[in-house]
């Protein structure tokens, strides 16, 4: 069993890092070797649309042609038992990079068919873990509801299963007094931080578990 986390942040040792080891902790405790990828140490673009994984015939199909340092990764997502794919929210949707991740992984599975039928054919499950700085009440009055839902629905589809965690109201600053953070209130995200982000992470602890101990 092998579960495979990526990171879509730029940071590394900050909320939505946080919660991907959380997870591969949780799956290491089901026995699971767990690997943990960095998009933003790699060279890469999103799909190109050259369109060989369609080509019938092609020796590229079902399979994404181009070439770079994601290359690597699709074979890994491809082997894995379960993915989690982490991303903080940038104006309403993941990082750039996470979204051209996700383009190549998802594209090079999908079929142009009655059904948009799916080429996978190990089937895995598929965590989202999203990090932001909006409050939960805040989730479907700027959108974001219908975003996620969107991008669990076409995993679940193309993979076979997928589920989603949402960190809200994170905590951004070591240092508040440094930026022009009025829209904030700084010690109420201090707090959301004591009291919740543990939480947050104990539920990504169990997503990895979960995902380790009854894949598909």
């Amino acid at each position: 069993m092998h579960i495979l986390a990526i990171n879509g942040s730029p940071r590394k040792n900050r909320n939505t890092a946080t919660l991907l080891n959380k997870a591969l902790e949780g799956a290491a405790s089901q026995g699971a070797t767990t690997e943990l990828i960095h998009l933003y140490d790699l060279n890469y673009k999103g799909c190109i649309s050259c369109f060989a994984c369609k080509l019938i015939g092609g020796k590229s199909y079902g399979k994404c042609a181009y070439q770079d340092d994601l290359s690597p990764v699709l074979e890994k997502i491809n082997n894995a038992d379960a993915v989690i794919l982490g991303s903080p929210i940038y104006f309403g949707n993941v990082t750039g990079e996470m979204r051209s991740l996700m383009e190549r992984m998802l594209f090079q599975n999908v079929i142009y068919d009655e059904n948009y039928s799916s080429l996978v054919s190990k089937k895995k499950p598929i965590g989202l873990i999203y990090t932001m700085n909006i409050k939960e009440d805040m989730l479907k009055e700027w959108g974001y509801d219908k975003i996620f839902i969107a991008n669990e629905s076409i995993m679940k589809r193309t993979f076979g299963a997928s589920e989603s965690l949402l960190s809200t109201n994170t905590y951004q600053f070591t240092d508040y007094s440094k930026y022009i953070t009025s829209a904030f209130n700084e010690p109420e995200k201090a707090k959301h931080r004591q009291d919740v982000f543990p939480k947050d992470c104990e539920k990504a602890f169990m997503m990895g578990s979960r995902f380790a101990s009854n894949p598909l």
